[in-house]
């Protein structure tokens, strides 16, 4: 599972509860980041390799960063693309609750440095360009954060059909109500609150914020919004990518 800090929670919980009973069920308490490693953060130091199959890893890191293995297919990938104005003020309030980002960045600073791919992760353009223009080397289910929003049932049985796990109807209704974002705010094992404060210090604000398509609407000045939409045609505009920028919009190139 990929994603550019769009919606790497939420997938690792849906993940989580369609491989296992005991997350569905309540009766195992194991907590996301444990049961979906990150590939590049093993804060727990586990063994990657002993790990029982089906393996779930997470992981922000781009195409030629990832195993070389996986472009024999031998693993599957699920790509999650979300707009990247949502994507930016994410990262921003992201960036508040690292502790180990010791200075302050205002919100004028980070669209710079966003835009130039000067933060962690690098730059959103040449991950989601890289991926695309790669996609036939891996087996990928290319999703965007916006279609999760507005259809969470289908995407979760999008999602089941690739990974080949077969679900009840009942079972699939467990899944979308504990991955809505009213529930997963609530849930400990899916909220990041275990986490201790020098990882991610919470006290300065939520990590879980809002979970909505569009809500960049009320951060980006006009000005910034359209000085970014010229940015996105340079750099990513020649990809059949389909974005949402507004809540209630259909999906436009």
């Amino acid at each position: 599972m990929i994603n550019y800090s769009a919606g790497t929670v939420w997938s690792q919980q849906i993940l989580s509860l369609i491989f296992n009973e005991g997350h569905r069920n309540g009766t195992e308490n194991i907590d996301n980041m444990t049961r979906v490693p990150w590939i590049e953060y093993n804060i727990h130091n586990m063994d990657f390799s002993s790990r029982p199959s089906p393996r779930l890893f997470s992981t922000h890191l781009p195409y030629y960063l990832m195993p070389r293995d996986l472009r024999f297919r031998t693993g599957k990938i699920i790509y999650v693309c979300r707009n990247p104005k949502d994507v930016m003020v994410s990262f921003y309030h992201f960036y508040k609750l690292n502790p180990r980002i010791k200075h302050t960045i205002n919100w004028e600073k980070f669209i710079d440095l966003y835009m130039s791919g000067k933060v962690l992760g690098g730059s959103w353009f040449n991950h989601v360009r890289g991926w695309y223009t790669h996609k036939e080397d891996f087996s990928i289910l290319f999703m965007t954060y916006e279609e999760m929003k507005k259809d969470l049932r289908s995407a979760v049985q999008k999602i089941c059909k690739f990974v080949d796990i077969n679900l009840n109807e009942e079972a699939i209704d467990t899944v979308v109500e504990k991955a809505t974002f009213k529930n997963m705010k609530q849930d400990p094992l899916a909220n990041y609150k275990f986490l201790s404060y020098d990882l991610l210090d919470q006290s300065k604000g939520e990590f879980l914020r809002k979970g909505i398509v569009g809500d960049w609407k009320n951060t980006m000045t006009v000005a910034q919004s359209e000085n970014f939409d010229k940015v996105y045609k340079e750099k990513i505009g020649d990809l059949p990518i389909k974005i949402v920028w507004h809540s209630n919009e259909e999906t436009t190139p």
